[in-house]
């Protein structure tokens, strides 16, 4: 009897290769971005980190600390409250990278030019890896500004919160050679509208000391050493710098309920934190809390940003590198038509929102250095950018996802991490409504923002007809503000659009920029990507993107 030969039924043909090793920072746009925002000086360790965070161990550290969730641990084996929460190994390997590359507060003690560029610049690229844990490094940057609205707290924590040094482990504040920040303000009658919050603060003897009672309903990273919370002093909402372990290395009153059980963003813990007796010290003054944390809020709207801007980075390089090694029909799916003009429309939404979040963080650093103009342009434009940069991420990575086909849905493909992190960064530091209804507070309250918006498009007038002509438009919107908060959203997504038009005309290449305007601003362009119109170049614009794959 003839003897059939062996039929290897897993042989593994038409997958693409892993993509790591791979180079995070290598990004056209991120790199022009870097050097347009005074931050040139900083490219060389921008590369080395984006080389470290596309490396194989890297990525590995990300998958596991999301596979690897943080756990609770009330109690200790005896019986006594502990409130502790326990991270992978892995976790603690990427905020150790983060906090040693400055993503956390160190750029508060660079005096260079450019050092919050240089910051937000590499935190682009080391996003390549995990999301959860941008969250405690975006806190303790954020904080420091708000902590120095009370010089003489800051004086104590600020050395050890610029500190490049991760240190973990709830010891007194004061015996560590770093620490992290977190933040408290909702609770779960009121969200975002903190005026209704219900934790009291009550004096003691001791001036500027209080204790706090009360529950607060979202608190991320509630391991951090300090954190700014908001609670009813008997002169108002008032913002208190709270520890999680007193100077005498007793521990504060910082009782974990629960950690909550969110959709993505699993690596890192948010939680729900019970204060009965809880020291905490006065920043600011009583009554103006929210005037105090809003230093915090403007920095950590940024990072959101910047996450988004991140994310949709990172979900286009996993695309375009599977498009590059898979083949249907005959031929490689990045050489297909229909593919290729869904990867360039992503590559252009991609590049539009790494282009805003450095010009928003440019706007940053120098308005900390005491540029007025600056510092009125952010005011509105970091409100603005937080509301679409952060609406567009969910259906930009399902698209990516969807480059992949059922290969995207499985999570080994890590695009599904991808797309549960991203409607996160439109919820947290306030929802697009909430952002949007900053942007009317900011017409009514600070016209001179609005002004340096408009005294920003100016710089493009003449170079392209349509984002003139949208400029026109928000002129005309700004005319007229009858019911304006009904159309708040209408009018905050123009002002994005135009501000990242203008962006693309003056500093991307003419593909780039012709194909944004005419699709973003022209109407020239369908309601999914993938759309773009037949006239646009859509092989300058993959390469500029996808230089390793194009």
């Amino acid at each position: 009897m003839e003897t059939l030969a062996p039929y290897a039924t897993h042989d593994v043909t038409n997958q693409p290769p892993p993509l790591a090793p791979y180079d995070a920072s290598q990004d056209a746009a991120l790199i022009e971005g870097l050097h347009r925002e005074g931050a040139g000086w900083a490219e060389q360790d921008v590369r080395r980190v984006g080389r470290l965070a596309g490396g194989t161990e890297a990525q590995e550290w990300a998958e596991q600390a999301n596979r690897h969730e943080p756990e609770l641990r009330t109690h200790d084996r005896f019986g006594h409250r502990i409130d502790e929460v326990e991270f992978h190994d892995s976790w603690h390997r990427l905020m150790r990278v983060a906090v040693a590359e400055g993503f956390a507060a160190s750029a508060w003690a660079d005096s260079r030019p450019g050092a919050h560029v240089a910051r937000y610049a590499g935190a682009l690229a080391w996003g390549h890896t995990d999301a959860g844990h941008a969250c405690p490094m975006a806190m303790t940057y954020a904080i420091v500004p708000a902590l120095r609205h009370q010089p003489d707290l800051a004086a104590v924590y600020e050395p050890l919160l610029v500190s490049r040094v991760y240190d973990p482990g709830l010891r007194a504040p004061a015996g560590k050679r770093g620490l992290l920040a977190g933040m408290g303000m909702t609770e779960k009658q009121g969200g975002s509208d903190v005026r209704t919050n219900t934790t009291t603060a009550t004096p003691t003897a001791e001036s500027g000391v209080y204790t706090l009672r009360g529950h607060k309903w979202f608190t991320s990273a509630p391991m951090c050493d300090v954190f700014l919370v908001l609670a009813q002093a008997p002169g108002g909402l008032s913002c208190f710098l709270v520890p999680r372990v007193l100077p005498d290395g007793t521990r504060n009153a910082f009782r974990i309920q629960r950690l909550k059980d969110k959709l993505g963003n699993r690596s890192n813990a948010s939680s729900e934190p019970e204060f009965d007796g809880t020291v905490a010290w006065l920043v600011g003054a009583e009554g103006r809390g929210v005037k105090t944390i809003i230093e915090m809020v403007n920095f950590t709207r940024l990072d959101c940003v910047l996450g988004s801007a991140g994310l949709m980075r990172k979900a286009l390089v996993e695309a375009g590198h599977h498009a590059a090694h898979r083949t249907a029909f005959g031929a490689r799916l990045l050489d297909q038509p229909l593919m290729r003009n869904v990867l360039a429309d992503l590559a252009l939404e991609s590049e539009a929102a790494t282009a805003l979040t450095l010009r928003l963080a440019g706007a940053a650093d120098r308005a900390v250095r005491g540029d007025a103009a600056e510092h009125a342009f952010r005011r509105v434009a970091t409100a603005v950018g937080k509301y679409w940069v952060t609406k567009r991420g969910p259906a930009f990575t399902a698209e990516a996802l969807e480059c992949l086909g059922g290969n995207g849905y499985v999570e080994e493909s890590v695009m599904p991490r991808l797309y549960r992190e991203a409607p996160l960064l439109s919820i947290w530091e306030g929802s697009g409504n909430v952002n949007a209804l900053d942007v009317l507070r900011a017409l009514g309250r600070e016209p001179a923002s609005v002004e340096a918006l408009l005294a920003e498009l100016s710089l493009a007038q003449g170079a392209d007809a349509r984002l003139d002509a949208a400029v026109a438009r928000l002129r005309t919107e700004l005319s007229d503000l009858t019911a304006v908060e009904m159309r708040s959203r209408r009018l905050v997504e123009l002002m994005a659009l135009t501000l990242q038009g203008s962006l693309l005309v003056r500093h991307a290449p003419a593909a780039v920029a012709d194909a944004f305007c005419a699709t973003r601003l022209g109407g020239d362009w369908g309601n999914a990507f993938g759309t773009l119109p037949a006239t646009a170049d859509l092989d300058a614009i993959v390469t500029r993107a996808l230089p390793a794959t194009a």
